[in-house]
């Protein structure tokens, strides 16, 4: 068996979680992508407000399933296995929305790309969780956060620069093609990427250990600790893995009450409050929601481009601290901080007139709305943009992390479906005002569920989490 240095290790290790975390990339950048051709849909599909809302938020039915399934057939075939597989669904999801004729073609396709961001959600935080060394594992894992975000990012600097090429999103590009179908297309050069690069990472340990394929598992780990340190995670693994049968859903339920276990509500809860504060509407619709209030396309573009460089320095920050301060604190401050700033976006939306059919705002609350704007996405990602995946990888025992992260990754879809598909509607019907005026109460509420619910994780193994 091959020996490696302490700098060796430290590099197989964080080559292999990012890796990894390219599938975090491809979640943010399909997620994005969205953003920027919502007016092709529009005019290529003919399509109202309730349809685009679905052609917008389709791809988050197929998330749903992704996420819900991912955990046991990870369980069944492997962490590694199944980002394979999301790889592959990312590239036939990239290639087919950009050729659809038509709103049902295109959500089919949608719902492909859904199940690899679903499955890639759920298994990428959860293989860099079971790859990281315990005192390195909430930076690691914050990587994933930093990879969606540079995926958002991306996806709103090539939409930002395509449509700037074109003269719209609407207008024809390259080879008489417009340029909202060119903005999937430009997805497959990542997803590529990632398909090649998942063929050099090993196995997840514990998924080896649990497969009863020991002696492989052996050899990864030794790629990550030292030689004594390897042989007693192997053994605190074998300790911790139920040998008599395989992980299913029953675990879930507490055997004494009957009842399911607290923590899957604590993650059911961690996972749907990360939606319910709105902030995909800001990465879905950003360039609706600044056009509803006056600005132009390109001016709506280009803040995308900013929100998204804002949302890395705050990921970054977050890698920064979330080791040594811990989760719980992370939490609860970014609620705080996300319920001022959308308090404050409430009350500059409030202000907006009717001018010539359409909302504008002053000059000084347009700048208003364009800080807290900006702040609360700060607030997100530095808090419950990283941490609600890195609580999810980490804060389950090994016997049911795959069927918890399955629980919590449905739910966690499906609330963001639903914030998504009711965004332009709730546009239509109360307005900007209202709508944020909804986030920023369940951002109150986030407050006190982690102050009273969420327990830290910070510095523990995996095999010591407990059934809490």
């Amino acid at each position: 068996m091959p020996t490696y240095s302490d700098s060796q290790r430290s590099l197989i290790v964080f080559l292999t979680c990012c890796v990894a975390a390219i599938g975090g990339f491809l979640f943010g950048f399909d997620s994005g992508v969205i953003n920027g051709t919502v007016d092709g849909l529009q005019s290529s599909f003919n399509s109202d407000s309730v349809g685009t809302g679905f052609n917008v938020a389709s791809m988050l039915l197929g998330c749903a399933v992704g996420a819900f399934f991912a955990g046991r057939l990870a369980d069944k075939y492997g962490r590694r296995t199944l980002l394979l597989v999301a790889a592959v669904f990312f590239i036939v999801s990239a290639w087919g929305s950009g050729i659809a004729g038509g709103s049902l073609e295109f959500v089919i396709y949608r719902i492909l790309g859904g199940l690899a961001v679903g499955a890639a959600s759920v298994m990428a935080p959860a293989y860099i969780s079971e790859i990281a060394p315990a005192h390195l594992r909430g930076r690691l894992a914050t990587i994933q956060q930093v990879a969606i975000i540079s995926g958002l990012f991306f996806s709103f600097l090539n939409n930002y620069i395509l449509a700037n090429l074109a003269g719209g999103s609407t207008s024809e590009l390259w080879f008489g093609v417009t340029a909202w179908r060119w903005m999937f297309w430009m997805e497959l050069i990542p997803a590529g990427i990632f398909l090649i690069a998942l063929l050099f990472i090993p196995e997840s340990p514990r998924y080896l250990v649990s497969a009863r394929r020991d002696e492989r598992a052996e050899r990864v780990l030794h790629m990550i600790y030292n030689e004594s340190d390897a042989k007693e995670r192997l053994a605190q693994i074998r300790d911790s893995l139920s040998e008599q049968r395989k992980p299913r859903f029953s675990d879930l339920i507490n055997p004494k009450t009957g009842k399911v276990l607290s923590l899957v509500w604590v993650g059911i809860g961690l996972a749907v409050f990360q939606q319910l504060v709105g902030i995909n509407v800001v990465f879905y619709y950003g360039a609706v929601l600044w056009q509803a209030v006056g600005f132009s396309e390109g001016d709506a573009l280009l803040i995308n481009v900013i929100s998204g460089a804002v949302s890395i320095a705050a990921c970054l920050g977050a890698i920064a601290l979330i080791d040594r301060i811990g989760r719980k604190p992370l939490l609860w401050v970014g609620s705080l901080g996300m319920a001022v700033t959308l308090a404050i976006l409430v009350y500059a939306f409030s202000t907006a007139e009717m001018v010539d059919g359409s909302l504008q705002l002053s000059d000084s609350n347009g700048v208003l709305a364009l800080i807290a704007a900006n702040a609360y996405v700060f607030f997100f990602n530095s808090s419950w943009g990283p941490v609600m995946w890195v609580m999810l990888g980490e804060m389950f025992p090994n016997q049911v992390r795959g069927s918890g992260l399955a629980i919590a990754g449905l739910f966690q879809w499906v609330a963001n479906f639903a914030i998504t598909m009711t965004f332009p509607i709730m546009l239509a019907s109360i307005g900007l005002t209202g709508a944020y005026g909804f986030y920023a109460i369940c951002a109150v509420i986030s407050i006190f569920f982690v102050i009273k619910f969420v327990r830290e994780t910070n510095g523990r193994e995996l095999e010591d989490m407990a059934y809490v």
